[in-house]
């Protein structure tokens, strides 16, 4: 990447906390096969997709996340969800046998979008002036899980969203959007919602709170949502990418200065994930757990 594209890429980070990645060499016959062998499992029987049950307070298996009260207005959306590094964070009873092919696919697609995170994230740092590996000594054995999307047509879309307003708890998040599917993805910008039409075979990758945290508020991680379609179906899948959970984590001193003074405190990131992962899709509300009150001085 020339010096040109990585200046352009912190712009993209700073303003927008989203961008779009293109020619990233991941064979495209391979990201066809993940996204047929993703819709055939959503288009299996109920019955069967059952089999692999998401229990409340977690986010692995078939189901539907963050869901905490019986009152609770659901999203739109079915959801897959799978732990896939480091290996003790998965749960061999929720990979599916069928489709035949599933496994073995979602192992090649991971370790190729694991090496594509790590790419970006020795960008990242060299567009804030850092050296390119900070992230990845910083991370440890980096955490990544998979997640796939199913969006139904939606008769009132007026009414439900797919997915709610939320940021991510990642470092950096992979968007693959289903070909053929309706534009659901939007994120907010200046309090107004903005379609995202992702390019042909890109990936769209956005900022997450522990890049927030990390730049001390410089990137920020960008609040995001789903919409529903009355005609068109959906389907996304998406790969999580962060720090080890007995990492410590908090602002880089880089970042830090009479001018800039620290918002977040120092947490543990596993501690960060527990939270996340209990508590309601509710914007950027879960941030809230790392940020320090600044007292204005006179």
């Amino acid at each position: 990447m020339s010096n040109a594209e990585i200046s352009q890429l912190g712009a993209a980070c700073q303003e927008w906390g989203f961008f779009q990645v293109v020619n990233h060499s991941i064979d495209l016959g391979l990201l066809e096969r993940m996204e047929e062998v993703a819709k055939d499992f959503f288009m299996l029987p109920l019955k069967e997709k059952q089999k692999y049950p998401m229990a409340p307070g977690t986010v692995q298996g078939y189901g539907q996340a963050f869901v905490f009260s019986e009152d609770q207005k659901l999203d739109w959306c079915n959801m897959f969800a799978l732990g896939i590094e480091p290996k003790l964070i998965r749960d061999p009873k929720l990979w599916p046998k069928s489709p035949p092919e599933f496994s073995e696919l979602v192992e090649t697609y991971s370790m190729e979008v694991r090496k594509l995170c790590q790419s970006l994230l020795k960008y990242v740092a060299m567009s804030l002036g850092l050296r390119g590996n900070v992230f990845e000594e910083m991370f440890r054995v980096a955490v990544q899980a998979i997640r796939m999307n199913y969006y139904p047509p939606c008769p009132r879309p007026d009414l439900v969203l797919g997915l709610s307003p939320h940021s991510d708890g990642s470092a950096l998040t992979v968007l693959q959007q289903g070909k053929g599917s309706s534009v659901g993805l939007q994120i907010l910008k200046d309090n107004k919602w903005v379609p995202v039409h992702p390019f042909p075979n890109a990936f769209v990758i956005n900022i997450g709170d522990t890049i927030e945290v990390l730049t001390n508020g410089k990137y920020k991680s960008v609040e995001h949502r789903a919409v529903t379609h009355t005609e068109k179906d959906r389907l996304s899948i998406v790969t999580f990418y962060a720090p080890s959970y007995d990492v410590e984590l908090g602002p880089m001193a880089e970042f830090v200065d009479k001018s800039n003074p620290c918002r977040y405190r120092r947490y543990n990131h596993g501690e960060y994930s527990k939270h996340y992962v209990t508590n309601k899709l509710q914007g950027k509300k879960t941030l809230e757990f790392a940020k320090v009150q600044i007292e204005n001085s006179i």
